[in-house]
C-alpha cells in the first residue's frame, strides 16, 4: 500500500506534502525514477520522506537504546563529579577543555560570514554573467573558459587557500578549525553542485539553434540559491519536496541532543581518553602498552562516532531540514544492517555519498565509462584525501592514519566484502572492523596530539607516544651512523615526518 501511495503521489502534479512517505526501497526508487525520468531528467530525486531514527523512536523497544545512552551520559556526568569531590573536596564545576576547543569563536563567526557571503556573490554572479552572454557572444568557448577559469580560481584561492591561512595564522583551537574547515569543504561542494546543476541547460538551450527560447528562464532566482546554501543538501534542484509547517518544538528537542551530544563527547574524552594518553605521554615505547592502548581506544573511539552520527547527521540536519520545511531527510539508511563496506559507505553519509557518486563517479563514466574501478579509486582518493585534509589542519599536523586506513584497509574491505555478501557474520565481521578501526584512529591520533607537546626535536631519548615507528627510527640512527659516522636520535618520528614533509613540499 506504501508503495502504491508513494507511485500514485509521484503522478499528481501537486502532491500532498502533509504526510510523510516511508523510505522507498532500490527496486520502488528505480521504478519511481522512469516515472518522473521524463519530466525532471536525471539524477537524485527528491521526495517526501523521513529520517529513519525517527521512524525506529516510534518503537518502545528501539528508544530504550536511545535511553540507554542518555544513562550512561548521566553515569559519566556522577563520575566526574564525584572524582571531582574525592580529589579537591568540592564540587568542580569547570569546563576547560570545551571553552578551550571553542576558543576565538568571535573570529570563527566573521570568518563563517564572509565564507558565506562570498558564496553567496561569487558563484552566482559568474553563472549569471556567464549565461547572459554566452548566446550573444561571439567567442562563446573562449567566454567560457575564462569565467570557468575566474571560477576555479575562487574555489581554490577565496574558499580554498584564504579560510585555511586564516585558521593556521590565528593557530585555532580544535573545534574551532573543524566548523571553518568543514564549512569551508560544505560551501566548495555546494557552489559546484550549483555551476555543475545549471551549465548543462545553457548549453542545451544552445544547441537546440530552432528554439527562441530565452534564457533567463533558466537562470535560477536567487532565493531558490539561497535556500540551497542552507538546505541540508549538496545537490541543487530549483525546488525541493516542502512540508506544509514548521514544528519548533521539533528544531527544539533536536538541538538540545545536539548540545547533549557535545556535552556527553566532552566527558567521553574527560573521563577515558585525557587520563589514559596524559599517563603514557612520556613512557617509553613498548609494543605491548601501544596494543592496549588501541584496545583501550575502541570504547572511547565508538563512542565518538555514535555520537558524530546522531548529532550531525541526525539531529543537526533535521533540524535545518525542519525550519527550512525542507521534506526529504534521508540523510542516512540503515548503515548499522550492512554486510559488506560497500554499503557502509553508501548508506553511512548518504548527503555526500550523492555528491561523490553524481559528480565524481558519474561524471567519470561519462567520460570514460569503460574504467569503473578507476571511478571507484578516484572517489576513494578524493574522499580520503579530504579527510585527511581536515584532520591535518584542525590537529595542526600532518599524521596520514585515516588516509591509510582508507585507502588501504578501506579499498580491501569495499572489494572483498562486497555486496554479494549476505548473512549475520559479515554484519558482525563489519562491526569488528570498524570499532579495531576507531580504537586505532583515536590512539594514534591521540598519542600524537600529546607529541607535539612533551616531545620537542632537539630532545634526545624517544619516549612512547614519540616512537610507534621504533624500527623507523632505529634504522634512520644507522643510516646516519654508516653513512656519516654520527649517529641521530629522533625524538618524535611522526614530527619529524610531518616537518620534513611540510618543509619539502
Amino acid at each position: 500500500m506504501d508503495s502504491l501511495i508513494e507511485e500514485s503521489a509521484s503522478l499528481e502534479p501537486a502532491p500532498v506534502p502533509a504526510v510523510f512517505s516511508p523510505p522507498l526501497s532500490d527496486k520502488e526508487r528505480s521504478k519511481l525514477r522512469h516515472l518522473q525520468g521524463s519530466s525532471q531528467g536525471q539524477g537524485k530525486q527528491f521526495v517526501f520522506r523521513r529520517s529513519l531514527l525517527d521512524e525506529l523512536f516510534e518503537v518502545n523497544h528501539i528508544r530504550t537504546i536511545y535511553h540507554m545512552f542518555i544513562a550512561l551520559l548521566i553515569l559519566f556526568i556522577l563520575s566526574t563529579l564525584v572524582v571531582d569531590f574525592i580529589d579537591e573536596g568540592r564540587l568542580v564545576l569547570d569546563f576547560d577543555l570545551l571553552v578551550y576547543v571553542f576558543g576565538q569563536f568571535p573570529l570563527v563567526v566573521i570568518t563563517w560570514i564572509c565564507m558565506f557571503l562570498s558564496v553567496l556573490v561569487v558563484p552566482y554572479s559568474l553563472f549569471h554573467t556567464w549565461a547572459s552572454h554566452y548566446h550573444e557572444s561571439r567567442h562563446g568557448t573562449l567566454w567560457s573558459l575564462l569565467l570557468g577559469a575566474l571560477f576555479l580560481l575562487y574555489q581554490g584561492l577565496g574558499l580554498g587557500f584564504l579560510p585555511t591561512f586564516v585558521v593556521v595564522k590565528n593557530s585555532f583551537p580544535p573545534a574551532s578549525c573543524f566548523i571553518i574547515i568543514l564549512e569551508q569543504v560544505r560551501l566548495m561542494m555546494k557552489a559546484h553542485s550549483y555551476i555543475r546543476e545549471n551549465v548543462p541547460k545553457v548549453l542545451a538551450l544552445a544547441k537546440d539553434k530552432s528554439s527562441s527560447s530565452p534564457v533567463s528562464p533558466l537562470i535560477p532566482q536567487l532565493s531558490h540559491y539561497i535556500y540551497f546554501l542552507f538546505a541540508p543538501t549538496l545537490i541543487y534542484r530549483d525546488k525541493y519536496p516542502r512540508n506544509p509547517i514548521i514544528r519548533w518544538s521539533y528544531v527544539a528537542s533536536k538541538l538540545l541532543q545536539v548540545l547533549g551530544c557535545l556535552f556527553y563527547a566532552y566527558y567521553v574524552f574527560v573521563r577515558l581518553c585525557i587520563p589514559q594518553f596524559r599517563s603514557i605521554s612520556q613512557q617509553l615505547f613498548d609494543l605491548r602498552a601501544m596494543v592496549l592502548c588501541v584496545f583501550n581506544s575502541i570504547l572511547p573511539g565508538v563512542l565518538v562516532l555514535f555520537l558524530a552520527f546522531f548529532a550531525f547527521l541526525h539531529c543537526w540536519l533535521n533540524a535545518f531540514a525542519e525550519m527550512l520545511r525542507f521534506a526529504d531527510r534521508m540523510f542516512y539508511k540503515d548503515w548499522w544492517n550492512s554486510t559488506s563496506f560497500a554499503n557502509y559507505y553508501r548508506t553511512w553519509n548518504v548527503v555526500v555519498h550523492d555528491w561523490l557518486y553524481y559528480y565524481v563517479y558519474c561524471d567519470f563514466l561519462w567520460v570514460s565509462k569503460r574504467f569503473r574501478a578507476a571511478g571507484m579509486l578516484l572517489v576513494f582518493t578524493m574522499s580520503a584525501v579530504v579527510h585527511e585534509y581536515i584532520l591535518a589542519i584542525c590537529f595542526g599536523f600532518f599524521y596520514p592514519v585515516l588516509f591509510c586506513l582508507f585507502m588501504c584497509f578501506g579499498m580491501m574491505f569495499n572489494f572483498i566484502l562486497h555486496d554479494r555478501r549476505k548473512g549475520p557474520i559479515w554484519n558482525v565481521i563489519m562491526w569488528t572492523a570498524l570499532f579495531l578501526g576507531q580504537g586505532v584512529i583515536i590512539c594514534l591520533y591521540s598519542q600524537e596530539w600529546y607529541a607535539q607537546r612533551y616531545c620537542p626535536l632537539q630532545e634526545v631519548y624517544a619516549t612512547q607516544t614519540c616512537s610507534y615507528i621504533y624500527l623507523a627510527n632505529n634504522l634512520l640512527n644507522q643510516f646516519f651512523f654508516f653513512f656519516l659516522n654520527e649517529p641521530r636520535h629522533f625524538k618524535c618520528s611522526a614530527t619529524v615526518f610531518c616537518r620534513i614533509f611540510s618543509k619539502v613540499f
